[in-house]
């Protein structure tokens, strides 16, 4: 695409390749660099940076028509050169920025933009590429990462090398599908973690080098591994250096204080603004396209869908048809991309098509299951005969939207309490009742996504200056506990059953979902092959012959007890195959089981489904 058509797209709002043109861009023959910068309120422009000494006057920008945009080649500038923009605004004062797209940035606390060649990464991924989906039908369970605090050398995160090292066996070797990144572009606030960006196609400089960044993606996909990142098209941080009054006057804020300012003590996009939105759909296209992302999340959905997330001040319009406008062409140019919604609120047709009148995700977070399950499982066992239907209400409006199942790291900060520190009672009883909680979320219908360090049942919360409590493994409960997660991870890649037909009313059904009395729960899931079926106790009582209906008659094996002493349980289980038996009075089940049920535990049962006997003549 020619540069007349990328500008008359970018001021449409309809343009998500921007960063070909913007940004800093070598020759095809390596002669220089050409500069490319919107700033439609200068006097003048300059490009200054290590190549000239810092002056301010060296190297002047043109002005492209009436576009707002600026521009010059400057010959001989190798890669790794630093530099910024110095504009001349309207008051004839000087503002020094770094390059709103810029491939690649110093280390915080410097904050120039460097020349980086991005045309020169190689990938072996296209096997990968070809046969990737969005995943509606298959097990997804996402490992959510905060990558300056997994592991770290004393006082020293890992890069991207030690990342694709270490990182990548782990999560392969603990069953998990998918690796989600907590933002990755460029940041100077670390206590941010990358939700206050500055670089918004500038991969941080913490953890290396772009090149070292997608070699680390390219890892993953060799090993069957999905990568997913944060994106935070609502809010951008102040610093001067960055985004903010970027020629003199609000370019990529909104114009109006009480809009522009964020509850982040941030500055909120301008998302009425085609400049701006064409410079945010450009960002998320350039993660998909240059480092070949397996999908986006947005973050803080519902300050896009109300103004300042507030639902009383109304819908924001304009940063609805944003969203919108960049689901429906990120999903038309990247087809197999997740593009998946943190949203907690209850606008509809979230994850439906723009077309049908949706905002045009793929996922949304179920963040009412969240926050029900974990305040259920911190309730008292006496008093959840009061609480019951926390765990049934989730599939009362499951269907309405394509949900994952988030135990996220919002859940493991600000004084909340990690997820095993939320289950009552004693150590042994969080972690009978922590296991229950884990059968739960893996046999509801739904994605999963667990924060790292929820494997390991840490009880320390997330401190981003800080590795996770590795050391906790070499405690028996632990240890099991990571086993425990493993065996479910693996469980639910082989069983289809458990994926399948999540988002279709075939795959679910209730046993017993009302069964306040004993708080005692029962569902199954099922496709063509095969029934699976689920058994919650959540109380310290125990039964010997606990029975049930189930949905057909034959031999049922237990593939999974949360109480088993290989994940440091009592270890009372169902050991033998259990055969049914049949009753009269049961006007839902005519065939029923009697199980084993531990305090606590979890169940699950599976039992091949019989082929229909063939019709007389048949």
């Amino acid at each position: 695409m020619n540069q007349e058509k990328i500008i008359e797209m970018f001021h449409q709002g309809s343009c998500i390749d921007a960063y070909k043109l913007f940004g800093a861009h070598f020759a095809e023959d390596g002669s220089g660099v050409r500069f490319t910068v919107y700033a439609p309120h200068a006097r003048n422009v300059s490009v200054t940076g290590s190549f000239n000494e810092w002056n301010p006057y060296a190297h002047r920008m043109e002005r492209t028509g009436f576009t707002g945009v600026w521009s010059i080649f400057i010959p001989g500038i190798a890669e790794w050169e630093s530099y910024k923009y110095c504009i001349e605004d309207g008051n004839g004062n000087l503002i020094y920025k770094s390059d709103p797209y810029a491939f690649y940035s110093e280390t915080r606390p410097d904050n120039a933009s460097k020349v980086y060649n991005i045309d020169q990464i190689r990938w072996t991924d296209d096997k990968w590429l070809k046969k990737r989906t969005k995943g509606f039908d298959q097990p997804v369970s996402i490992y959510e990462v905060y990558a300056g605090g997994w592991k770290r050398d004393e006082d020293h995160p890992y890069n991207y090398q030690r990342l694709k090292d270490e990182l990548i066996p782990y999560v392969k070797e603990h069953g998990f599908t998918h690796i989600e990144m907590m933002p990755l572009n460029e940041y100077p606030f670390d206590g941010s973690w990358g939700y206050q960006a500055s670089g918004y196609y500038s991969v941080t400089s913490r953890y290396g080098n772009p090149t070292e960044f997608a070699s680390f993606i390219n890892e993953c996909h060799m090993q069957g591994i999905g990568v997913i990142m944060d994106m935070v098209p609502v809010h951008f941080v102040k610093d001067a250096f960055g985004l903010r009054m970027f020629d003199g006057e609000p370019l990529y804020e909104y114009k109006k204080r009480e809009d522009a300012e964020s509850e982040w003590g941030t500055l909120n996009f301008d998302l009425w603004s085609e400049e701006v939105r064409s410079f945010l759909m450009s960002a998320a296209a350039f993660w998909l396209e240059t480092y070949h992302m397996d999908g986006i999340r947005i973050d803080a959905v519902s300050n896009l869908i109300y103004w300042g997330g507030n639902r009383d001040r109304g819908t924001n319009e304009g940063s609805l048809n944003f969203i919108k406008r960049m689901n429906y062409y990120l999903n038309k140019e990247f087809p197999t991309v997740m593009l998946i919604a943190e949203d907690s609120s209850d606008y509809p047709k979230v994850t439906w098509n723009t077309l049908d009148g949706g905002l045009g995700f793929d996922y949304k977070w179920d963040l009412g299951w969240m926050n029900d399950t974990l305040k259920y499982y911190a309730t008292d066992p006496i008093y959840r005969v009061y609480d019951h239907h926390k765990l049934t209400f989730s599939m009362a409006y499951f269907y309405s939207e394509r949900f994952i199942m988030p135990l996220s790291h919002d859940e493991n900060v600000h004084g909340k309490k990690t997820i095993i520190d939320r289950m009552w009672g004693t150590y042994e009883q969080k972690f009978a009742q922590v296991r229950n909680l884990y059968a739960y979320m893996y046999a509801h219908p739904g994605k999963k996504l667990n924060f790292m360090g929820n494997e390991i049942a840490t009880f320390r919360e997330f401190d981003e200056i800080k590795s996770l409590d590795w050391f906790l493994l070499d405690y028996p409960a632990h240890d099991a506990f990571l086993r425990y997660i493993t065996d479910l991870n693996k469980i639910y890649l082989n069983h289809p059953c458990l994926s399948k037909y999540d988002y279709t009313y075939d795959g679910f059904k209730w046993i017993d979902a009302d069964n306040s009395k004993d708080s005692i729960y029962s569902f199954y899931r099922e496709d063509e092959k095969e029934y699976l079926l689920c058994v919650m106790n959540l109380t310290p009582a125990q039964y010997e012959e606990y029975d049930f209906g189930v949905p057909q008659s034959g031999t049922w094996t237990e593939i999974l007890n949360s109480e088993k002493d290989i994940y440091n349980g009592c270890n009372m289980c169902n050991f033998e195959k259990v055969k049914t038996y049949k009753v009269k009075e049961d006007t839902k089940f005519q065939n029923h089981l009697k199980l084993r049920l531990a305090p606590f535990a979890a169940v699950w049962m599976t039992c091949p489904k019989r082929k229909p006997r063939a019709k007389k003549g048949e």
